[in-house]
């Protein structure tokens, strides 16, 4: 496990090195942004919806409690998972699809992927020391942010990035966790969210096997599904509950098998982590269900389609007069393509500091 920082720094810290990433993380201005990026509802569409700020948090919870059970490094995890959406567009993930269109159609060929972006903004964007650049995180910790979601080879990446971090491998166990961590996540409150919007109900998803299991056990419990918030937080918590404690028991004996090979494993071995295929394929299934009765609903598309607009009209915009953009990034023209700059800019905007701006420019959307 390589910890050591991409910069050293002589001082004595009382903290262990994954400890040091996560603080260095928290206290970051992209991660404090993440309360105005999307989830699946707009921020301002209500207080208890979530955004990608409480996602994190949700997904760090989930990893470390995974981490520890297996013996793992928690510290680790947790740094990964609360870095691993800090490069998401506003408007989630139709925002950075829009951003990648936008460069491909510009003739930029390597467009926008949120993965490598939440990379650059911890390598490279934040700017916390005066000699370089980044938050100066770990090896580790950089390689989950980088790799944590399968499959990591793209034809976009720079070339230094395969020489460095070797994306012929894996990452480490701890970054494979986060990404079941971020579906265990986002599947459960994705249906709290969903139910809670009104959008959906639990008798829309019945059709799920996975769905009418959790539903049984919180009607074992002898809730009522009239004790409205009560319901929707026991099956929330049983979801959870019942995702890990399977992953838990799927993946712990070869946990132990693979441990030593850490970043080593071959990206085209099986995962250690993970669940059997039964309830594999259950999850596929609901993901299928919610895809169709949640993120395709008239409602979601609505508010998706004026925040890809939104991002089409800002990229145009700063394209034909940079001079628009903060003072930060105008600096950055300096040194980097006008085209990385724009996205860089557009990609670290909160939802509602979009909409602003693409309201000033263009008047009311």
């Amino acid at each position: 496990m390589r910890c050591e920082e991409r910069f050293f720094e002589h001082q004595d810290d009382f903290r262990d090195p994954f400890a040091r990433d996560r603080d260095r993380i928290i206290h970051s201005g992209s991660f404090r942004k993440l309360e105005y990026k999307t989830q699946v509802f707009l921020n301002h569409e209500g207080d208890f919806f979530r955004t990608r700020l409480t996602h994190s948090i949700e997904v760090a919870q989930i990893a470390r409690s995974i981490a520890n059970s297996l013996g793992l490094r928690e510290s680790l995890a947790e740094s990964i998972a609360l870095a691993h959406d800090l490069g998401h567009t506003p408007f989630g993930h139709i925002g950075g699809d829009k951003l990648d269109e936008c460069l491909k159609n510009d003739g930029h060929p390597n467009g926008f992927e949120h993965n490598f972006q939440s990379f650059r903004v911890v390598s490279l964007l934040e700017k916390r020391y005066k000699n370089f650049d980044g938050l100066n995180l770990t090896f580790a910790t950089l390689e989950g942010i980088l790799k944590h979601s399968y499959p990591y080879k793209k034809s976009f990446l720079p070339e230094w990035i395969d020489e460095t971090f070797d994306l012929s491998t894996h990452p480490s166990i701890e970054a494979m966790i986060v990404d079941r961590a971020d579906e265990i996540a986002y599947i459960s409150h994705d249906i709290d969210d969903g139910v809670n919007s009104g959008i959906i109900t639990f008798d829309d998803l019945q059709e799920s096997e996975l769905v009418a299991m959790i539903l049984e056990k919180v009607h074992a419990e002898g809730i009522e599904i009239n004790e409205y918030e009560m319901f929707r937080y026991r099956f929330s918590s049983h979801m959870i509950n019942h995702l890990v404690y399977a992953l838990l028991e799927h993946s712990k004996e070869r946990v132990e098998n693979s441990r030593v090979l850490c970043a080593t494993l071959p990206a085209k071995s099986e995962l250690p982590i993970g669940f059997a295929s039964e309830l594999e394929t259950q999850i596929k299934k609901l993901k299928k269900i919610l895809m169709r009765k949640l993120y395709k609903h008239h409602r979601i598309v609505r508010k998706m389609y004026a925040g890809a607009k939104a991002v089409e009209g800002l990229y145009a915009a700063l394209m034909e007069e940079p001079q628009m953009l903060s003072s930060y990034y105008y600096k950055q023209l300096e040194r980097r393509p006008k085209h990385r700059v724009v996205a860089d800019f557009i990609a670290g905007m909160s939802d509602r500091y979009a909409l602003g701006l693409y309201n000033e420019i263009y008047g009311k959307i």
